[in-house]
């Protein structure tokens, strides 16, 4: 049983007024989800617009919601960091722009059944493709110990990974860990006192981390994002929404990387790599919501968009 599907989109009139200049161009959502982007853009223009997701709730929610776009609208199953073959299959060259709004959306949280959340008991799954084999039940019964630190402190940058890690290893020893109460439970238990007060959950790191584990996420996100410029016209741009420092660090190391004209080492007297810058970055520094979009929809408060230009 799933829940209605449905996303609040986050910094939308930003996203519009940053992306769109061809008002009869090719636009691409690589992470449809509810659609909320994807709408505003084809209000926006008159063009087409190509929306990816590798979750089959989201695009059967977004094939509902777009159906007055009609003929405007192709939405296709896949990973984001598979754009170019995407784009291909349809026979497109290039694109006005693309859209990317990153990590879990809102109907994957609230619906229980899925296992990203541990506000409600559900089974430890948390993947956003549901033909994906990995689950989050299979690395916290099967990952050995150290690997489960591995994957807490980088993905969930969690301090008290050492500790959560044994405590799962010795937790599964007599029962498998099945539900997202039980591991919360499990990692709140294991937390120093003064940790259990803050605000943020003491859980929240480690099922991020689990997450990002299931669904390769930062793999496929610096894939994506060059995927995604490869596919600009020259003047096209690309829009990143991230929520975490992890997400954000990649894209903004990536689109660096991608506006340098060398890469040379400094202490050589001249440049011999050849390099040619391929974006211009727009955001100096990333964008975030404003207060009232916050005070609206609160998860919105830990994103930021970052924007960069075709050359």
């Amino acid at each position: 049983m799933t829940a209605e599907f449905s996303h609040e989109p986050v910094m939308r009139g930003e996203v519009l007024s940053w992306l769109v200049g061809n008002k009869s161009g090719t636009y691409v959502d690589g992470t449809i989800g509810g659609g909320g982007h994807a709408g505003a853009i084809l209000e926006a223009t008159t063009g087409r617009l190509i929306g990816i997701d590798c979750d089959t709730d989201a695009l059967a929610a977004c094939a509902e919601k777009l159906k007055p776009f009609g003929s405007r609208v192709v939405l296709v199953k896949a990973n984001f960091a598979d754009l170019s073959l995407v784009l291909a299959d349809l026979q497109i060259e290039r694109v006005d722009g693309v859209v990317l709004d990153l990590g879990v959306s809102s109907h994957q949280l609230d619906a229980a059944h899925r296992g990203f959340s541990f506000s409600r008991t559900a089974p430890l799954d948390m993947r956003m493709d549901r033909e994906l084999k990995l689950r989050a039940y299979d690395i916290v019964n099967t990952f050995t110990p150290t690997e489960l630190e591995k994957i807490i402190r980088l993905y969930g940058e969690e301090k008290m990974a050492a500790r959560i890690a044994q405590a799962i290893s010795r937790k599964r020893q007599a029962a498998p860990i099945g539900t997202t109460t039980e591991l919360a439970d499990l990692v709140t238990s294991v937390m120093p006192a003064r940790m259990r007060q803050f605000k943020i959950h003491p859980a929240t790191r480690t099922f991020q981390a689990l997450r990002i584990a299931v669904n390769a996420e930062l793999d496929c996100l610096s894939r994506g994002i060059a995927g995604a410029v490869a596919a600009l016209k020259s003047g096209g741009r690309l829009a990143v929404i991230s929520f975490h420092s992890l997400e954000d660090r990649i894209v903004k190391n990536t689109l660096r990387d991608l506006a340098a004209s060398c890469v040379c080492p400094k202490d050589i007297p001249y440049c011999i790599c050849s390099q040619k810058a391929v974006v211009k970055i727009l955001t100096r520094r990333a964008l975030t919501p404003s207060d009232a979009e916050i005070h609206s929809n609160p998860r919105a408060r830990s994103a930021k968009l970052r924007v960069a230009e075709r050359i």
